[in-house]
């Protein structure tokens, strides 16, 4: 890799790094599906080549995954067999997509144009497969099934008795092994391509398996640990790994990840998908408009430098808006209740 690739590091590029990994650790904890839908477009929005975002993105998500991930097993939220069977499939799909990223991205290394074409193919995935998972979750939300979400996949899904068909014990489900082989490989794939795979594993274990939402979020971050392994060490070998954003990164959302953890513990959970699907909803808009941009560097059509800049600038706004929102939502349902906690100590104290 050329010095080219990577960017200058002053201290405002650096506080906005920071900031896009406490946010993402927010997010992470809460819906146990990374942040990096959030963190990688974040920082290509900051000049930033796609596929070092994701390579950088990943490395970071190891330790966060970790924590993230002892959390939830202390609340009994780990399904550690069901995580280990996804394994399986996932680091077959993370080697795919590392491959091929790499190879795109190399293909037009040097050239005026360098990484539009990864650029292009990492917001297009983001952009087909989160508008489906984000008009599912929306959709659910809004049905007159009830509270919880819909069973109707998981139902259909429990009449496909493929053997050998596993039986997982803290998500209470029996599924057939190919099913979760086919959902693994396809949240290894995402995870390898774009540095996140857990917004499809998630609603997956939850849709399609019918695991409780917070089963589903503590199993596919202990998921993580291994994934983020996989793919991080992957993308270091061709060189495709920042040290500098992964610390920074990791900074941020370490200390973010134990207040989402702690919000799932407070908001119902039909807020919790509500959330979940209006942030990637935003994302999907946001990435979106940097699509035009992308097509224009690679002369598909020619855009000023002027409304390249405009679009950029709306893709920014709209990011933050969604992740800032989210995150306040949470944090502000966290501090109420240490607020309602603290005041029935008091109350406690003053009775005695």
């Amino acid at each position: 890799m050329s010095a080219e690739a990577f960017i200058d590091l002053d201290l405002i590029t650096a506080i906005r790094v920071i900031m896009l990994g406490f946010v993402g650790g927010v997010l992470s904890g809460f819906i146990g599906i990374g942040g990096a839908f959030f963190m990688t477009p974040g920082m290509m929005n900051l000049g930033i080549p796609g596929v070092i975002a994701v390579g950088s993105n990943l490395a970071q998500r190891f330790g966060k995954a970790m924590m993230g991930s002892g959390k939830h097993r202390e609340l009994g939220h780990v399904d550690r067999k069901l995580g280990l069977f996804m394994l399986v499939s996932a680091l077959i799909g993370i080697r795919l997509a590392v491959w091929f990223n790499t190879s795109l991205y190399e293909a037009d290394n040097g050239a005026a144009n360098a990484g539009a074409a990864s650029d292009l193919y990492i917001s297009a995935i983001y952009v087909v497969v989160l508008l489906a998972v984000a008009i599912g979750m929306l959709r659910d939300v809004g049905s007159s099934e009830g509270k919880g979400p819909s069973t109707r996949l998981a139902e259909f899904f429990s009449h496909i008795r493929i053997p050998p068909v596993v039986y997982f014990p803290t998500a209470d489900i029996r599924v057939s092994f190919w099913l979760v082989f086919a959902v693994g490989l396809f949240t290894g794939f995402l995870a390898g391509a774009i540095g996140a795979g857990g917004f499809v594993g998630v609603p997956a274990m939850i849709y399609a398996f019918g695991v409780p939402t917070v089963v589903a979020a503590g199993t596919q971050l202990f998921l993580a640990i291994f994934m983020a392994a996989g793919g991080a060490i992957a993308y270091a070998w061709d060189g495709m790994v920042d040290l500098r954003l992964t610390v920074l990164l990791l900074f941020g959302s370490l200390s973010g990840v134990y207040f989402g953890t702690y919000g799932t513990r407070i908001l119902k959970e039909r807020t919790m998908r509500l959330i979940t699907g209006l942030i990637i909803l935003l994302c999907v808009v946001s990435r979106s408009f940097e699509v035009p941009v992308y097509l224009s560097r690679l002369e598909f059509w020619q855009l000023s430098a002027n409304t390249e800049s405009a679009l950029s600038w709306i893709s920014h706004a709209i990011l933050y808006t969604g992740g800032i929102a989210g995150m306040a939502i949470i944090l502000g349902a966290v501090l109420r209740s240490y607020k309602r906690r603290r005041a029935v100590q008091d109350l406690m104290r003053t009775g005695q």
